[in-house]
């Protein structure tokens, strides 16, 4: 995964997000499989782009970089990895600088453990939001942490990767035409909201006749 920085003649310069924001260039015939009759529909300044690396000159210092061999199901598990471990290290990182130690002593004692024993530290953190569960599965056993490090990796994981609320609003058209009128319409939207849960609040509130708004919070 990589960061556009400038388009030049040559091709898109960009810098590599997976390792430590080193320098590479998209090639000009490498970044479509398409005629090419404007570079900037391509690629953008300060976008975010999926690229296969083909070169790397170690002696001058080139990485060429390739947009078009790239296939369409790998930009999907690309990204999917790359935001798991940037949200394994948003922890870790935090984590490290509350308890002032260094990040790779804390991938050392926790980070990589996890890695071999999940084949994923973002899998065990997402197991770890279960551990209120009856039979909760600690991800921690077997692991040289202090429970202060244990609670303080357990707060930030729960804070960072929790499920998000949704919020789902709908605009709504709701008419009665016959006797009951407006009676039945208050009757309809108020056993609308009794069907409220704890898991998905419903609220039904009235802009104009007969449009009326319905929220729902999951």
């Amino acid at each position: 995964i990589v960061n556009v920085t400038q388009i030049g003649e040559m091709g898109a310069y960009v810098t590599l997000l997976e390792y430590d924001d080193i320098e590479g260039m998209i090639l000009l015939s490498e970044l479509s499989r398409r005629r090419i009759r404007s570079i900037n529909k391509l690629v953008r300044v300060n976008r975010t782009e999926i690229v296969k690396v083909i070169r790397v000159d170690k002696e001058k210092g080139y990485i060429d970089l390739s947009k078009r061999q790239v296939d369409p199901e790998d930009v999907v598990k690309c990204e999917e990895r790359y935001n798991k471990a940037k949200a394994v290290h948003s922890v870790l990182s935090h984590v490290a600088k509350s308890n002032d130690m260094r990040l790779e002593d804390l991938c050392a004692k926790v980070g990589w453990p996890l890695y071999a024993k999940f084949g994923h530290a973002y899998d065990a953190f997402k197991i770890a939001l279960n551990m209120d569960a009856e039979e909760p599965t600690d991800i921690f056993a077997g692991l040289d942490v202090s429970t202060e490090l244990k609670n303080d990796l357990l707060t930030y994981i729960k804070r960072r990767l929790a499920p998000q609320p949704v919020k789902i609003r709908a605009d709504i058209e709701v008419t009665c035409f016959t006797y009951e009128g407006i009676d039945a319409i208050k009757t309809a939207l108020t056993e609308g909201e009794e069907k409220s849960g704890a898991d998905c609040q419903v609220k039904i509130k009235l802009i104009a006749p007969p449009m009326y708004v319905m929220t729902c919070m999951t």
